[in-house]
């Protein structure tokens, strides 16, 4: 949770975003003072060994490679440093040379930071056209000025306090902007609670010495969820050594991810920018952990192309090959994506990944979404998937889910999923202020005993009944299969139905005469009472049609049925050619019918006692099995813990009625006044 330092630290540099106003728009804020916030944190960060720096430069051969420079240069920052800046120049430098002369004098200073952060400022910020139109509004020195009196060392603000600082800000950027783009920034006491969910089977594995993980993330965004990670595994074993990996397509998040993996020591390369979906940085990685928060309801139109190629081209062999989502949100597929990437050996891999409901439930049987699920069960992918509480991100209240996979299952969980609903008053407390849509937060507490539930494993007959169960596989899925009941006519030739009649379009394209003998010899084989029997109206409308002489074909005749027949219970059943009864396409239902059991048993049991006449459509088959029925998956957690709520007293709901009632008449009274 974000600790009083880093929000004191986000309202002192909101305010500078203050200044901002009236010469920058609000959905601009962000570009100027990001860049700012990261140019300030190097700046602290290379401070101590500036001067050494700059001198070892000054004596380095012109003709040396960029890549020997670049060793030689970063080693006296740190063994793990990444970065340097040959530029004479420091923030407290700057802040004692002519204000006017401030612009030039920071792109001297960006510009002689090592590529890899050159990159970050000029090309990911885009931060030289930042920097000219504050210099020619006049306010570039303000800005500056008050970026001067922050300390971001460090000493003084660790790594994880500089994810949760980006967070606020990138928060009140996007409140301010009014942005809704589906990118919920996830808060810390979630990324805390997955990462413990990865590790909580791991923790003997990530000990001793020369342990090397990798953690990678397909949405990285700033890096929080990685930097957890990797915090985490340090807090199990200090002498691990984590490698972390990502990709992220929005520049100034990729801007602000890279210019830390330079600050504490990660290789910088390992963070790609791009479209994950469609541009995969790392086609033959496969990682230890994988961690992400893809967005919410977003579609994936501008992927479609590459995405449905890949899916049509390589089949299995290729990321998508399980299925496709519909185009209007593409959380799955980042779930496809991250299984492509799971280490096949002993090791494995563990996979947390923060949701919203749809990928749970949504699409019937054979749709996408379903056929995506039906892979993850079948190939026994999921472990668990819990629940997480309402309003605790900042820019959404909705249900979110953190589903957590795994290629390497221990032998109690093979075959299982584990539900758990942490949406429950125990697991969470109010925020002490609202933070955007962010009301609530999940305690310390609470997350531990989310872990502990998992973990061991609860299933009911405990205290903890009634939030975590455990499930066969198979207790997701389904057969739908296709119901059908016979068709039964009574044909009358009513005022509706010759209406409807003359309006069908292959009556409509007859001639005039051709038209009006065709209604009469319809009125006619109809008679004064109605025909319950479609034979016997068949008879009766050729007996009619040939007396006047008149000729039909199919379409005209399917035209007539249509129009003249209505559905009646009591009518005799219509036969196709071969004796058998029609279907009726209005009384047509699916069942559908659980994995565990028979089609049979069930329609027999739940379907012939009330309709007799039904039978069960034997044509309607699974794609993939063969079998009677289609296969569907669904994980529907309102059915595993419903909670029964009582409705109100009517005697409460007749006082709120003429509580109502009094205060109307009361707005009434003022304005006739």
């Amino acid at each position: 949770m974000t600790n009083q330092k880093t929000t004191n630290l986000s309202a002192f540099i909101w305010s500078i975003a203050e200044l901002l106003r009236g010469d920058a728009k609000p959905s601009e804020y962000a570009k100027i003072i990001l860049p700012f916030v990261v140019l300030r944190r190097l700046d602290c960060v290379l401070a101590p060994t500036k001067d050494a720096v700059i001198e070892a430069a000054n004596n380095l051969s012109e003709n040396l490679d960029d890549e020997m420079r670049d060793r030689m240069l970063t080693s006296i920052v740190g063994p793990r440093a990444k970065i340097y800046n040959r530029s004479r120049f420091t923030f407290e430098a700057l802040r004692g040379q002519d204000a006017g002369q401030l612009r030039e004098n920071l792109m001297d200073y960006i510009t002689k930071f090592s590529s890899n952060a050159r990159d970050i400022f000029i090309d990911k910020f885009g931060f030289p056209a930042q920097l000219k139109a504050l210099d020619e509004a006049g306010i570039l020195y303000l800005v500056f000025e008050r970026f001067c009196q922050i300390d971001l060392h460090p000493d003084t603000i660790s790594n994880i306090e500089m994810g949760q600082l980006f967070e606020d800000l990138i928060r009140r950027f996007n409140e301010n902007s009014a942005a809704d783009n589906g990118d919920y920034f996830t808060p810390r006491e979630v990324i805390r609670l997955m990462v413990e969910l990865l590790l909580a089977y791991d923790h003997d594995a990530l000990s001793g010495s020369g342990v090397i993980r990798t953690i990678y993330d397909p949405t990285i965004g700033t890096g929080g969820m990685a930097s957890i990670g990797e915090e985490e595994m340090r807090a199990l074993n200090d002498k691990i050594r984590v490698n972390i990996f990502g990709q992220e397509m929005i520049k100034e998040s990729y801007a602000i991810c890279k210019s830390d993996m330079l600050i504490t020591g990660h290789d910088p390369e390992n963070i790609a920018f791009g479209n994950t979906l469609t541009d995969d940085a790392f086609p033959t990685h496969k990682f230890h952990y994988m961690l992400s928060n893809p967005p919410y309801g977003v579609d994936w139109k501008k992927s479609k192309d590459k995405v449905t190629e890949e899916h049509e081209t390589q089949g299995m062999a290729g990321r998508f090959g399980a299925g496709l989502p519909r185009i209007s949100d593409g959380q799955l597929l980042f779930v496809q994506h991250m299984v492509s990437k799971m280490r096949p050996d002993a090791q494995g891999s563990r996979i947390g990944i923060v949701m919203n409901g749809s990928p749970l439930f949504s699409g019937g049987a054979g749709s996408g979404e379903s056929e995506i699920r039906r892979w993850l069960l079948e190939n026994d992918l999921i472990e668990a998937i819990i629940a997480l509480p309402t309003d605790i991100f900042y820019n959404t209240g909705i249900q979110t889910y953190i589903w957590l996979l795994s290629n390497k299952k221990i032998e109690d969980r093979r075959g299982k999923v584990q539900l758990i609903d942490a949406n429950r008053e125990r697991f969470w407390v109010p925020t002490r202020k609202n933070l955007g849509a962010k009301r609530r937060e999940i305690p310390d507490e609470a997350r531990h005993e989310v872990v502990s539930i998992y973990h061991d494993m609860l299933n009911g007959g405990s205290e903890h009944s009634e939030v975590s169960k455990i499930f066969d596989t198979t207790a997701f899925g389904f057969r739908e299969i296709r119901v059908e009941r016979p068709l039964r006519l009574r044909f009358e030739a009513t005022e509706e139905t010759m209406a409807a009649l003359t309006a069908a379009k292959p009556v409509v394209k007859l001639d005039e005469n051709a038209r009006e003998g065709l209604l009469a010899a319809v009125e006619t084989a109809c008679g004064d009472a109605p025909i319950m029997d479609r034979v016997v109206f068949r008879k009766a409308l050729r007996g009619a049609l040939k007396k006047l002489e008149i000729k039909i074909g199919a379409p005209v005749q399917k035209a007539i049925e249509a129009a003249i027949g209505t559905p009646d219970e009591d009518a005799a059943i219509c036969l196709d050619k071969d004796g058998k009864p029609e279907p009726d396409p209005q009384l047509r239902d699916f069942e559908l019918v659980p994995l565990a059991e028979d089609w049979r048993a069930y329609v027999a049991r739940e379907v012939t006692p009330f309709v007799p006449d039904a039978w069960v459509d034997e044509t309607y088959r699974d794609d993939k099995d063969g079998e009677i029925g289609r296969v569907g998956y669904e994980i529907n957690f309102n059915r595993y813990f419903y909670r029964y709520a009582p409705p109100r007293p009517v005697a409460e709901i007749d006082d709120d009625l003429t509580s109502l009632e009094a205060e109307i008449a009361g707005l009434l009274a003022e304005v006739v006044e």
